[in-house]
């Protein structure tokens, strides 16, 4: 069961990024490709009309493998990774729910997604 819409504030370890999202959390996902598997993050989809970068994009970083399609996002400061665009629904974001203030996932349902076998 979803939680009502809400906007939840978010920024990497040193704070140089920061940003907002606006979701209901209908699910988190994890994935288990070989960059999502050792950054151990826990990720909420969420439309990119609903994700605003406060500031700190001139800190990011992107890194792109395999099909070059996904777009990973790192602070160039701490390392941590914020969000990423998604390879099969590019107008998504994956977002770290680890990065958001005062965030508690627990009770929301994880699905853990396939990307080691993607094409």
């Amino acid at each position: 069961m979803s939680r009502p819409m809400a906007r939840y504030d978010g920024s990497c370890h040193c704070g140089a990024v920061r940003f907002t999202i606006e979701t209901d959390f209908p699910e988190l996902t994890t994935c288990d490709c070989s960059i999502c598997r050792r950054k151990n993050a826990l990720m909420v989809k969420v439309p990119e009309d609903r994700v605003t970068i406060h500031s700190g994009a001139e800190n990011l970083t992107e890194y792109r493998f395999h099909t070059g399609t996904a777009r990973h996002f790192f602070c160039k400061t701490c390392g941590i990774y914020p969000f990423h665009r998604k390879r099969v629904t590019p107008d998504y974001f994956g977002v770290n729910v680890y990065c958001l203030e005062e965030f508690d996932p627990e009770g929301i349902p994880v699905r853990a997604t396939v990307g080691k076998g993607m094409a």
